[in-house]
């Protein structure tokens, strides 16, 4: 089910008409770069939280077939909403990553695993476990509105949102 991972820039000047019609979308450039896989690509998962992990550590303890877990942490900087256990995890169940609107932490261990993670920045502080927050809804993060069921291209240059799965 995991895309192969495409050069974001190539992607945009291959389809321009995507970009037109809103069916490719770039995400402003807020994110640092972690963990090994500098570069992935696949179908995303959608969760809303804010300062609450509960969620995210559910999902990342399913099997990641492949897929793009997208949490809109609300664009905290007070908490981190993602940690080492379970960014280990999602690369034991095959996720090819995860973006978080919010803070990380365990920063070196995650950097040590072979998964993409992008995030705002780090916290040292951890999130609180209400087990509050909506999944598969559609999120806004860095000026873009993600839906459940999109595809989601990351490399070193940026991060893109499709419709639909690209080929080039």
């Amino acid at each position: 089910m995991a895309a192969l991972p495409l050069a974001t820039a190539e992607v945009c000047d291959a389809n321009a008409h995507l970009i037109m019609n809103g069916e490719l979308r770039a995400l402003q450039p807020v994110f640092q770069i972690y963990g090994r896989r500098q570069v992935f690509a696949g179908p995303v998962v959608t969760l809303k939280v804010y300062e609450d992990n509960v969620l995210v550590r559910e999902f990342l303890e399913e099997k990641g077939q492949g897929r793009v877990l997208v949490v809109d942490g609300g664009g905290s900087l007070r908490c981190a909403i993602l940690g080492g256990n379970p960014v280990q995890q999602a690369q034991n169940n095959g996720w090819a990553g995860i973006v978080v609107n919010g803070c990380i932490r365990d920063v070196d261990e995650i950097n040590g695993c072979d998964i993409g993670v992008r995030a705002l920045n780090s916290h040292p502080m951890k999130a609180n476990k209400k087990g509050i927050g909506e999944k598969h809804v559609p999120v806004t993060i860095a000026g873009t509105r993600v839906c459940d069921g999109e595809w989601l291209y990351a490399d070193t240059d940026g991060i893109l949102i499709s419709r639909t799965e690209l080929t080039v």
